[in-house]
C-alpha cells in the first residue's frame, strides 16, 4: 500500500527566492502559514499568517476560504517536525472536502527546518524576517 503526503517540502533558500520574487500583494501568489503558538513571539517570516496549532482545527475552514485561490501555501512551525506537517495535512484534507472540484490547483508545502532554520539563515534580512528578537532564538 502506498501513501502519498498531501504536501511537499520546500527549503529555506527556495522560500526566500519566492518571497523576494513576488510583489507586496503576495497573498495572490503564495501564503506562509505559521502554526507556532506562544513561540510565535520574537520574529516571523514577512507577511506570515499566524494560525496557532492549538486552535488550528477551529480556524482551518476560515483559512481554506481565505486562501482558496492562492497557488502556493507554505506551512511551518518552529522546526516543522510535528505542528507544521500536521497543519498542512489537516488543511489539505479540509480543502479537498470544502472545495472538491476547485478550479485553482493549489500546491501545499512544509518549510523544512521550520522557522528556526529559516531565521538562522535570514534573520538579518528585513525582506524575509520581521519583528526579530534574538533573545527568543539564541
Amino acid at each position: 500500500m502506498s501513501f502519498s503526503l498531501p504536501y511537499k517540502y520546500i527549503n529555506a533558500e527556495q522560500l526566500a527566492e519566492i518571497i523576494k520574487s513576488k510583489p507586496a500583494s503576495a497573498l495572490k501568489e503564495f501564503a506562509v502559514v505559521d502554526v507556532r503558538d506562544s513561540d510565535f513571539v520574537g520574529g516571523n517570516i514577512v507577511s506570515a499568517l499566524n494560525y496557532p496549532s492549538d486552535t488550528f482545527h477551529a480556524s482551518v475552514d476560515e483559512l481554506v476560504k481565505k486562501l482558496e485561490s492562492v497557488p502556493k501555501v507554505i506551512f511551518h512551525c518552529a522546526l516543522s517536525q510535528a505542528r507544521g506537517p500536521k497543519a498542512a495535512r489537516i488543511y489539505a484534507e479540509t480543502r479537498s472536502h470544502a472545495i472538491p472540484n476547485s478550479p485553482t490547483q493549489q500546491e501545499i508545502y512544509v518549510l523544512r527546518d521550520g522557522f528556526s532554520g529559516f531565521q538562522s539563515k535570514y534573520r538579518h534580512d528585513p525582506e524575509l524576517i520581521e519583528k526579530f528578537n534574538k533573545y527568543y532564538h539564541d
